[in-house]
């Protein structure tokens, strides 16, 4: 199809559309409210009543006491939200009450809209303006606007309101014939999930302290009203988060037996910063039309990942749709001259199930399809599908290619028209093409050919105004920075800025299914991302920090080519590659999507189901302005596999749960396997962010080139319970080789904190003595302290321990250990707050479970063999590392650890076994210390104990250490192995346990 057809074709889809659009055959003076309207409460013969009020609404620049702002608006919205009533040409200009053009401020009552016929002379019209105080309106839509009757389908509504209120009421007026229960009715408020009406007071609020107000969801209520429908009422929702759609009904089982218009509306009403309701006209009303023709043929559309392609993926098409009580003769009508003619496809019709499977299509053409029933109850034709038989090109649309323009709105168009004709893949054929800010519809797919390039270039969409204010946090935590405490209502201030806004961003989604970007080609952030917690203080064409965004969406996929095979690494060419047959090397990537210079997140996916994301190439073409490469907060059923990363300055694959929602999501279910990378953070990373529960989480297969932090890194800061995370285990498939971890910092490190950062959360300031030293922070004084529970590492070697990431040395990809790099023992640490004996006036709080310490319980090392570099003395034994206050979840807040091979602190039931510990030179330190451990077995373990050092374990306040088959060399490995006796030590509080015992 060439460029002028594909035109043509656009235009009329589009007109096809849009609602409200007629034909310009008549000039006249009339108007009508506009299908976008926010502002007009109703419009008589003549008088046009706008809408005023006031809202709270903050941008990144705001002053923290200016978000109150009036809703009221100026004459240039308003000619925005008329339209003429009968499709003519019209002018509008405002008179003030003196009867001068109104220029600027918002308009107010006694103004007057004057309209002007175009086109045929007439005389003008005038309104008078009427300001009346309400909220401003919603929009109220059917996902379908068509039913068949007698039929039995699933009716969606979806409405969103006009400005942001906590304390909010919203009421949906249905039509008789629509029956809604409390049984056959869900309901999904901003994003948290369908849940019954009937069980809407027991959804989970999520994880909150004790400090926040909201104590559920909401309270839905029916009301019948006799002869006109019934009322669903949903009191106390807290609609100060915005994430898209706010209420998202869904009524099972729908029919209805007679034809005709069922008119749904709604209002609501707000509490703060007034009370206020709004109109329930223009876009607050919809319509159901029932009809007696088929009226819901649709695609069956494929949601399979990975992406794959055969000879028949693009020429070949499923169709479907309700059955009626007749379908008689039921022919499949085409159409390649999008509706002019129609022929019969020479087909037929799976009867049992309603649907047609459609195959042999030339490739490249947009068909259109419908049913024709020859007789019976449903007879006529059905509504119309599109579907094109191919990849359409980006350039079809007007995109050059050249890198020589914007192509930020070409782009844009092109994927609402692929979204409008039920979807489709958008091909980028080879070029460039520079973009802002996509915005990404369901079921369209993006497709980079090799060869093809997107580059960010500045000017993308600014962050999202908000209710509150985040200036009060936007980046750092000191112990004593009370700022993301202060309001424990406000959501933004509960994590950094980069998690906090999403639409500053060069990929955008939210409440998407079904999207895939891949391909072999290269995105590129282009220097044009930005990395720095700062980047609010940029220039306003300069605040993107994400790549791609995805904010509550489902099915997404994001990666090259799929390949059966696993991804390796070869130290010596220093490239990924697969492993073929017979472990052969498979050096040729060039099935990769390749990705660079993408700013803070590559991917951030928050609060996003089933994503797949896999074979990806980062920073090939350039290792500079690259943090977090794919961070999913609060996700679920995330598979990742087959990732490279050459070099990043944060985690490459992380796992957390946050508040940037309004509310608090659990993640669980994550497959990932063959991670291979460099990185200035951790590989592998839950946290720091928990402020839900993470759990089920399998990896396989790591390749650690570097890490300025952990290889391996598990941390409970915010109150959230981390459960059920397997290194080496098999579940993502088989165990191919043996995961190695090079130039780390610590190789592990397992902590718990109590940072926490969650709605409702309150702090103290406390001074107090540990150990010795003083402290000045914060402690949190009514959220519970993190949980860490059944971790199970197998299968891991481990050389080079320092932080040794090639990030800070583009000259030298790994300079050699030269003693000033930092390095860590593995870390497995609990948290305790400080005893209240220490604390000046006392500890005047205890925490809602009555808990004083967490523990991190049953975790397991199977078959690590490490190989540290030494060197310390054995005076650093005496070390006694601090606890992890507020804003501390870093290995360096630890300082140096008493021991080189593994240091754990209050921790239950661990277990050491077929492991080896060992150093480069001599270390004075334990090669085990345990710290407030209850209940540890270790077997089949050798180590080794330096000559200056009479022991090679040491447990302090330790209970229930069994020890089976240890063997330990003197100063070096291999020499004079001494076998330690089988023994279980009872231990206790204030009890130190020497291994080996007095000699």
């Amino acid at each position: 199809m060439n460029k002028w057809k594909l035109s043509v074709v656009f235009a009329i889809l589009i007109s096809c559309f849009t609602p409200g659009v007629t034909a310009q055959t008549t000039t006249g003076t009339e108007i009508d409210v506009s299908d976008n309207s926010t502002h007009i409460a109703r419009i008589t013969k003549d008088t046009i009543v706008v809408i005023s009020g006031s809202t709270y609404s903050f941008t990144v620049d705001t002053p923290e006491d200016k978000g109150l702002v009036s809703t009221g608006m100026e004459a240039e919205q308003l000619f925005r939200q008329i339209r003429s009533k009968d499709g003519s040409l019209q002018k509008y200009k405002v008179l003030s009450g003196d009867g001068l053009p109104r220029v600027r401020g918002n308009i107010a009552t006694g103004d007057r809209l004057v309209v002007t016929p175009e086109g045929k002379p007439g005389p003008d019209k005038t309104y008078y303006i009427a300001v009346e105080k309400r909220a401003l309106s919603g929009r109220l839509r059917l996902e379908q606007n068509e039913i068949t009757v007698n039929t039995t389908r699933d009716l969606t509504l979806l409405y969103s309101v006009g400005q942001r209120s906590p304390n909010a009421t919203v009421k949906i007026y249905f039509p008789e014939g629509i029956k809604i229960g409390m049984d056959n009715t869900t309901v999904n408020v901003i994003g948290r999930g369908d849940i019954k009406l009937r069980d809407l007071e027991r959804q989970s609020i999520g994880r909150v302290g004790a400090d926040y107000p909201y104590l559920k969801v909401g309270k839905a209520t029916i009301t019948e009203e006799k002869s006109k429908g019934s009322v669903l009422s949903i009191e106390n929702l807290d609609l100060r988060p915005s994430n898209g759609t706010d209420l998202k009904i869904v009524i099972r089982d729908v029919s209805l037996p007679k034809t005709g218009s069922y008119v749904f509306r709604a209002t609501y009403t707000t509490s703060l910063p007034e009370i206020l309701s709004s109109p329930g006209t223009g876009p607050e009303i919809t319509q159901l039309k029932a009809v007696k023709t088929i009226s819901d043929l649709r695609k069956v559309l494929n949601k399979n990942t990975p992406y794959r392609e055969s000879p028949e993926a693009y020429t070949s098409v499923n169709l479907t749709w309700t059955p009626g009580n007749s379908h008689d003769r039921t022919t499949l009508m085409q159409s390649v001259d999008t509706g002019k003619t129609w022929a019969p496809f020479q087909i037929k019709p799976d009867v049992q199930h309603s649907a047609f499977a459609v195959s042999g299509l030339k490739p490249n053409k947009l068909y259109a399809f419908r049913l024709f029933v020859e007789n019976g109850e449903n007879r006529g034709s059905s509504n119309t599908v599109y579907f094109y038989s191919g990849k359409m090109d980006i350039k079809q649309f007007g995109a050059s290619g050249n890198g020589d323009r914007d192509d930020t709105e070409t782009i844009n168009k092109a994927v609402t028209y692929l979204n409008r004709i039920g979807g489709g893949t958008l091909l980028f054929s080879e070029g460039t093409y520079h973009v802002r800010t996509v915005h990404l519809k369901s079921n369209v797919w993006l497709y980079l050919d090799k060869g093809a390039t997107i580059k960010a270039i500045k000017g993308a969409d600014a962050p999202e105004n908000t209710w509150f204010s985040d200036k009060q946090y936007r980046s750092g935590l000191s112990p004593t920075d009370t700022g993301p405490y202060i309001n424990p209502e406000n959501w933004l201030t509960k994590q950094d800025v980069g998690h906090t806004f999403f639409r500053n961003t060069m990929f955008f989604g939210e409440r998407l299914d079904n999207v895939k970007i891949i391909g072999t080609g290269r995105i590129t952030g282009n220097g044009n991302l930005v990395t720095s917690d700062k980047v609010m203080d940029r220039s306003p064409d300069n605040r993107a920090d994400k790549m791609f965004t995805f904010k509550l969406c489902t099915n997404l996929e994001i990666g090259g080519l799929y390949r059966t095979e696993d991804l390796w690494y070869d130290a010596e060419k220093d490239e990924p590659y697969y492993i073929g047959k017979d472990g052969a090397k498979s050096f040729r990537t060039d099935n990769m999507l390749h990705i660079d210079q993408a700013g803070h997140f590559a991917l951030l996916a928050t609060g996003t189901d089933n994503i797949y994301v896999h074979n990806t190439y980062f920073a090939k073409n350039n290792g500079a302005n690259a943090r977090d490469i794919y961070d999913f907060m609060g996700c679920n059923r995330v598979t990742v596999k087959n990732i490279y990363s050459r070099v990043s300055s944060d985690d490459i694959v992380k796992l957390g749960s946050d508040c940037s929602l309004g509310f608090t999501r659990p993640s669980s279910q994550f497959m990932v396997r063959n991670i291979i990378g460099d990185t200035n953070c951790n590989l592998f990373q839950i946290g720091s962010e928990t402020a839900d529960d993470i759990k089920d989480v399998h990896v396989d297969n790591i390749y650690v080139l570097g890490a300025n932090k952990a290889g391996f890194s598990i941390s409970s800061n915010d109150g959230g319970h981390v459960k059920d995370v397997h290194l080496n285990c098999g579940h993502t498939g088989t165990v191919h080789s043996r995961s190695k971890m090079y130039r780390t910092r610590a190789p592990f490190f397992i902590s718990i904190s109590n940072r926490a950062r969650v709605l409702g959360a309150r702090v103290g300031r406390y001074r107090f003595n540990e150990n010795g030293i003083q402290h000045d922070e914060l402690l949190a004084t009514n959220v519970n302290i993190g949980q860490v529970e059944n971790i199970v590492l197998r299968g891991v070697d481990i050389r080079e321990v320092y932080g040794g990431s090639s990030f800070r040395n583009r000259n030298d990809r790994w300079p050699a250990y030269n003693g000033s790099q930092y390095k860590a023992t593995p870390i497995v640490a609990g948290y305790k707050l400080p005893d209240p004996d220490t604390v000046e006036g006392g500890l005047d709080f205890k925490l809602p479970d009555g808990k004083h310490t967490g523990h991190i319980k049953n975790i397991e090392f199977t078959d690590i063999h490490l190989l540290v570099k030494g060197g310390n003395p054995v005076s650093d034994i005496k070390n006694i590392p601090p606890e992890l206050g507020v804003g501390q979840y870093n290995i360096s807040n630890l300082g140096i650890q008493p021991s080189y091979g593994l240091w754990a602190r209050h921790t239950e039931r661990l277990t050491i076994k077929k492991s080896s510990f060992n150093y480069e030179k001599q270390d004075g330190r334990f090669a085990l210390f345990l710290d407030d451990v209850a209940d540890a077995r270790i077997s089949d373990v050798k180590m080794v104990r330096a000559k200056n050092n009479r022991h090679v374990i040491q447990s302090r306040n330790s209970s229930g250490i069994t020890l089976e088959n240890i063997l330990y060399y003197e100063d070096t490995w291999g020499n004079s192995p001494v076998k330690l006796p089988q023994a279980h030590y009872t231990g206790g509080n204030d009890t130190t346990i020497s291994i080996p015992d007095q000699e």
